[in-house]
């Protein structure tokens, strides 16, 4: 199961809000997939870490499923 939970701490630590992303060119669909635990491209996950400045590991952890 993928979890974006990284990424919502990360911004918290970047005092980055989801408003702030979409004005640095990430759109609300891509932020609703990532709301919803939802797949992303690898090219959307190498735009939000541009944008934050952090690793792949910064913004997505993957779990076992339950």
């Amino acid at each position: 199961m993928i979890s974006y939970e990284p990424l919502w701490e990360t911004m918290r630590q970047k005092n980055i809000s989801q408003y702030k992303l979409m004005q640095m060119g990430i759109d609300n669909r891509m932020l609703d997939a990532l709301r919803h635990n939802k797949n992303i491209t690898m090219l959307s996950l190498e735009k939000i870490c541009d944008v934050l400045e952090c690793s792949a590991s910064d913004v997505v952890k993957f779990e076992k499923d339950k």
